[in-house]
C-alpha cells in the first residue's frame, strides 16, 4: 500500500524516505491540503493567544495599579512618620524653650540676690572704714580672729541698728497719730527690749574683743566723741530729756533728779576705778630690770610682768559690764518714771540725738578738703 513515503539514497549510501502530501478527504465534497488545514487550524489559536494576552495585560495593569497604591499608601506613611517627627521636634523644642527660660529666670533672681548680698556688704564695709575699723593683713593669726570678731560685731550692730530704727519710725507714727494708750504702751514696750538687745550682742563681743568695744570704734567718730566706758553717759542723757518732756509733775522731777545724781555717783566710781586700773597696769608693765632678753632672769620676770598684765586686763569686761548695766537700769527706771506718752516722747528724743551725731559725723568725713 501507498503510504505517501518515498525513498532515496544519500551520498553516504543511507537510505531516507521523502514524505508527501495527499489530498485529505472532507465531508462536503470539499478538500485542502494540510497546510490549508493547518491555517485553519491555527486561527482558533490566534484567537486564544490574544485572549491570553489581554489577560496578561489586565493582570499586569492590576499589579501596577496594587504597586501604586502600595506605593501611595508607603508615602502616605512616610508623610505621616515625617509629620509625627516633626511635632515630635516642635514639642522638643518647646521644652527646651521653656526650661531655657526657667534657667534664665532662675539665673537673674541670683544675680539680683547677689547683687543685693554685694550692696550690703558694701555698706557694712563703708560703716566700718567711716567707723575706723582696719582689718590685719599680717599672718598673725590672733590678730586676724580679734578683726574678724570686731568686723562680726560691727555687722549686728548695724542690723541692730536699722531694726532700731524701724521700730523708732513705728512709734514716731504712732504718737503723730495719737494712737490708744494701750496700743502705744505695747510699741514702747518693744523699743525698750530692743535696748536690752544690744547690751546682749557687746556682752559677747567683750568677751571676744574688749578693746574693741570700749574704743567705740564701733560708732561714729562724733559719738566717740562722747563715750564713756564703751556708751554713753546716763546722767548726761537725763540732762537732755528734761527739757524736753515738760510738763512734769513735781514728783516726776525729784525722781528724774534723785536718778541723775544716782547715775552720775555710779558713773564716777566707775571712772575711779577705771582710772586706778589703768595706772596698775602702767606700773606693771613699767616695773621690772632692764637687760638683755636673752637672760633667764629677764625672761622670767618679762614673763611675770605679762601674766600680771593680762589679769588686770581681764578686769576691763567687768567694768564695761558694770557700765552697761547702769546704762541699762536707769533707762527703765526713766520708764518707770514717766507716763507712756512720756516715755515714748523720752524714746524719740534719745534717738534724734544720736541720729544728729552719726548725721554730723558723714557730713565731717564728707567735707571738701583743700
Amino acid at each position: 500500500m501507498d503510504t505517501g513515503l518515498g525513498t532515496w539514497n544519500e551520498p553516504d549510501g543511507t537510505t531516507s524516505k521523502e514524505v508527501k502530501t495527499n489530498p485529505i478527504s472532507v465531508p462536503g465534497g470539499h478538500s485542502e491540503n494540510w497546510e490549508e488545514l493547518h491555517m485553519a487550524d491555527a486561527s482558533p489559536m490566534t484567537d486564544t493567544s490574544t485572549d491570553d494576552t489581554d489577560d496578561r495585560n489586565h493582570r499586569l495593569e492590576g499589579a501596577q495599579l496594587v504597586v501604586r497604591g502600595a506605593s501611595d499608601s508607603s508615602d502616605r506613611s512616610k508623610e505621616k512618620t515625617s509629620d509625627h517627627k516633626a511635632l515630635r521636634r516642635l514639642a522638643q523644642n518647646r521644652e527646651a524653650a521653656r526650661k531655657s527660660r526657667l534657667r534664665k529666670k532662675a539665673y537673674v533672681q541670683q544675680l539680683e540676690s547677689s547683687r543685693l548680698k554685694l550692696t550690703q556688704l558694701e555698706q557694712e564695709l563703708q560703716r566700718a572704714r567711716q567707723q575706723g575699723v582696719f582689718i590685719s593683713s599680717s599672718g598673725d593669726q590672733s590678730l586676724q580672729n580679734g578683726g574678724n570678731d570686731a568686723v562680726a560685731f560691727d555687722a549686728e550692730y548695724a542690723r541692730w541698728l536699722e531694726e532700731h530704727s524701724r521700730q523708732i519710725n513705728e512709734l514716731r507714727s504712732a504718737v503723730n497719730s495719737h494712737v490708744g494708750d494701750m496700743e502705744l504702751r505695747i510699741i514702747v514696750d518693744n523699743a525698750m527690749t530692743q535696748f536690752d538687745e544690744i547690751y546682749r550682742l557687746k556682752g559677747n563681743a567683750a568677751k571676744a574683743d574688749v578693746f574693741h568695744i570700749l574704743s567705740g570704734m564701733w560708732k561714729t567718730p562724733a559719738e566717740r566723741c562722747f563715750i564713756w566706758i564703751g556708751g554713753f553717759r546716763s546722767s548726761e542723757l537725763l540732762k537732755l530729756l528734761v527739757g524736753q518732756l515738760e510738763p512734769l509733775t513735781d514728783q516726776q522731777l525729784v525722781s528724774i533728779c534723785n536718778l541723775q545724781q544716782s547715775s552720775q555717783q555710779a558713773e564716777d566710781a566707775l571712772s575711779q576705778g577705771m582710772g586706778a586700773l589703768q595706772q596698775s597696769l602702767a606700773e606693771t608693765l613699767a616695773n621690772g630690770t632692764p637687760g638683755s632678753s636673752e637672760s633667764s632672769g629677764n625672761v622670767a620676770n618679762y614673763m611675770g610682768q605679762m601674766a600680771m598684765a593680762m589679769g588686770k586686763i581681764g578686769t576691763l569686761e567687768g567694768f564695761l559690764k558694770q557700765a552697761d548695766s547702769l546704762r541699762q537700769q536707769t533707762m527703765q527706771q526713766m520708764h518707770r518714771i514717766l507716763t507712756t506718752r512720756q516715755s515714748a516722747r523720752a524714746l524719740l528724743a534719745i534717738d534724734d540725738y544720736f541720729l544728729k551725731l552719726r548725721a554730723l559725723s558723714s557730713l565731717w568725713l564728707a567735707r571738701p578738703r583743700e
